[in-house]
């Protein structure tokens, strides 16, 4: 951190900083070496700058004017950018190649009304990549072959209708299908000649997921089977055999570290607490040893020239900003090239705790604690809850948490059952349990924060996201006592109208859902009684909900029917809509006007601090 703990203001951090645009995020050096490229405001939205590594000469190559871009690439030969885009948030993402001579962008999956995603992109095939487009059928995504040359595709493979994922070897052939079986279990196919052939299958309950090629031809998978955390196995496909690489009695093995040209294992990392690196090979293990001494906070290598010379690393802590380092593996040395959000610097940050706690069933919970800095005694709480459900909470800089904590609230994250990362019988034990056993893990923590003396049980709130909304309104809704407020972004209402308007290409894993969530046939009267909108008259706590108009995975229908059914009941509900946007905020306006209510919202009923909202954040004035 610049600066010392002494040297940083406590005072209120301005929303424009903690939801504003970063000033610079996502470096990526060039494929020869000479160039960096990374996102950062061009009149107010995200674009992609390049210049020199010293990034003194940086333009913008892009020029969205409506929507920030997210995500990325290096084309193979540096020659230019390539990077996805949607329209008002409706995820039909549409792949774009700039070009960095001339400036000019093309839309490289020019099909209206499709989403296209990426499959493969190798350094050693520069002219080419491979994306899935559901053009043909909303539901399936079959393999194009996109000449970067040209701007021109071709179909390569079409979906046999029920492949949800495809993996491309370093040759660029599609070698791997993955699919979902009606019965919600997965099958991975391996393309022999002209042919598919099954070479394993999982039952629902076990996970299984193809990851890639190494640099001897082995699949990497994730998987579950034979053991409860999920570990890292190399299939040899033509001999038959298969080597336990990785594993962990508690945490899933989430991910590994590849050379981006060999695609040699390097590095393979657990997530508990934290991410730890594990089984590091001895070509990079000084490049490591010198990372842990460049900075504090969880490291990983975002980008890397060509010649494996030159490394972006992004360390990440949790009380300040992102920092990007350009780390030279010849010298050794490591030099910062920027913050994310500089200005988080002049202000102190609060610290995430890890903690456990056992639920009232015995299922062991984990999640992470944030007390404002210097807190003695009790303090106004938020549970945070996050989204999915199948995802989970990590320890890191969060803007919500560090706006809440330095508003005076204490704010608490809790992994509850159905999360992922903590092994198959912690995700399996969140089945068919929405509303039910989910919702006790957070009421188990919200008296677990009490009784430990971190929380006023006066003042205690809920907030969160897509799943985390749904919590909010089940928490208010089926334990109207429990909770002062709550704040519900994107939240589902009614689990049988969630389960009919799902996007189309979600179709192939329906039974994946609903085995987890509830069969609308055979769990008809479950998923009423899960529903919040079956006890909206029961609501008393006051609520916020926001919703976004263009939300294709919880539609502006969820929101809407439980706001009139509250009304209908006399029952005062604050309701905010935009328009432009889709399952979450993606632009900075609208995540400032959010931010302004929700904070005005929590200091009324909570009693937290508040930053009076400027004319463009008032939600009255759009």
């Amino acid at each position: 951190m610049n600066g010392t703990a002494d040297a940083r203001t406590r005072e209120l951090i301005p929303r424009q900083i903690l939801f504003g645009n970063p000033e610079r995020a996502a470096a990526r050096i060039s494929p020869d070496g000479r160039y960096l490229a990374y996102l950062a405001p061009l009149n107010g939205v995200l674009n992609v700058w390049v210049g020199s590594l010293d990034g003194s000469d940086a333009e913008p190559i892009t020029h969205d004017t409506e929507r920030p871009i997210r995500l990325y690439l290096w084309r193979p030969d540096g020659s230019g950018i390539i990077h996805l885009q949607d329209r008002g948030g409706d995820e039909n993402f549409h792949l774009y190649s700039t070009d960095l001579a001339t400036r000019v962008t093309t839309d490289l999956t020019p099909f209206e009304g499709a989403r296209a995603e990426f499959i493969a992109i190798e350094q050693s095939i520069p002219d080419e990549l491979l994306v899935g487009i559901n053009a043909r059928d909303p539901r399936l995504f079959d393999v194009h072959r996109i000449d970067l040359r040209t701007g021109t595709s071709r179909l390569e493979l079409e979906n046999p209708g029920d492949v949800v994922g495809w993996i491309a070897d370093a040759q660029l052939h599609i070698r791997i299908a993955h699919v979902m079986r009606p019965d919600g279990g997965t099958t991975l196919r391996r393309r022999v000649a002209e042919d598919w052939v099954s070479f394993l299958e999982a039952d629902p309950e076990e996970t299984l997921h193809a990851q890639g090629f190494d640099d001897r031809g082995r699949l990497l998978v994730l998987s579950s089977l034979d053991a409860n955390a999920t570990r890292l196995i190399a299939y040899d496909l033509d001999a038959g055999t298969a080597d336990l690489l990785a594993e962990d009695r508690r945490y899933d093995v989430s991910g590994a570290m590849l050379h981006p040209r060999t695609h040699a294992i390097e590095a393979i990392a657990v997530e508990g607490e934290r991410v730890q690196w594990r089984d590091i090979v001895p070509t990079i293990a000084d490049d490591i040893a010198r990372l842990s001494q460049l900075s504090h906070g969880d490291w990983r290598v975002t980008s890397r020239d060509h010649a494996d010379r030159q490394w972006i690393v992004q360390f990440v802590v949790d009380n300040g900003p992102a920092r990007t380092y350009l780390y030279d593996r010849d010298t050794g040395e490591g030099r910062l090239l920027f913050t994310n959000q500089p200005a988080l610097d002049r202000y102190e940050l609060a610290s995430m705790q890890p903690i456990r706690l056992t639920a009232r069933d015995g299922l062991l919970l984990e999640g992470y604690l944030t007390l404002p800095p210097d807190t003695s005694g009790p303090v106004p709480l938020i549970l945070l809850v996050h989204g999915g459900p199948w995802a989970r909470d990590s320890w890191g800089y969060h803007a919500d948490v560090q706006w809440l904590a330095n508003r005076g609230y204490g704010v608490l994250q809790i992994n509850f059952r159905g999360s992922t990362g903590y092994g198959k019988a912690h995700l399996n034990a969140g089945d068919r349990e929405w509303g039910a056993k989910m919702h006790d893990d957070l009421l188990d923590a919200k008296a677990w924060a009490i009784a430990e003396g971190y929380a006023d049980p006066q003042r205690i709130g809920i907030y969160g996201g897509s799943y985390g909304g749904y919590a909010t309104l089940a928490a208010l809704a089926f334990t109207p006592d429990e909770f002062t407020c709550g704040v519900d972004l994107v939240g589902p209402s009614n689990l049988l109208t969630l389960i009919a308007s799902i996007p189309p290409y979600w179709a192939p894993m329906l039974a994946q859902f609903t085995r987890r969530l509830g069969d609308p046939e055979r769990d008809h009267a479950l998923l009423v009684e899960r529903s919040p909108l079956t006890r909206a008259a029961a609501i008393t706590a006051p609520l916020l909900i926001a919703q976004g108009a263009n939300d294709p995975r919880v539609k502006i229908a969820e929101s809407d029917q439980i706001v009139e059914a509250m009304r209908a009941q006399g029952k005062t509900v604050t309701y905010l809509v935009f328009d432009d946007e889709g399952h979450g905020f993606a632009r900075p306006e609208n995540r400032l006007r959010f931010a302004a209510a929700t904070e005005s919202f929590l200091a009324a009923h909570l009693g937290g601090k508040m930053e009076p909202a400027s004319p463009e954040e008032d939600i009255a004035s759009r």
